[in-house]
């Protein structure tokens, strides 16, 4: 969403953060899988699936794609807090903080 892109865009012009921006999915969580975002600096051509966005990159690798292919990231800032959520059809369940999925 442009909510997402605008945060991203944000998170990496500071100093010290990657060029690329990372989307994982890595076991663990109360529901089986859990979201894990971070920047990169470096594409792995062999693994990553590289997504355009108004001049930004987002990183999927192969294996995370199967999970959250067709999925949403959206940006919520809210009085209870601020995070990344993802809308994704793959997901039979999900925690009730939606960081955490299982298929």
């Amino acid at each position: 969403t442009d909510n997402a892109i605008k945060q991203i865009n944000h998170l990496l012009s500071s100093k010290d953060k990657g060029s690329f921006f990372r989307i994982a999915i890595k076991g663990g969580g109360c529901s089986g899988f859990q979201y894990v975002f971070k920047s990169e600096n470096v594409i792995n051509e062999s693994k990553d699936h590289v997504f355009n966005f108004k001049d930004l990159q987002i990183l999927i690798d192969k294996n995370s794609m199967t999970f959250i292919n067709e999925s949403e990231l959206d940006y919520k800032d809210e009085l209870i807090g601020s995070s990344f959520s993802i809308s994704n059809p793959n997901a039979k369940n999900s925690c009730g903080c939606g960081t955490s999925f299982s298929v």
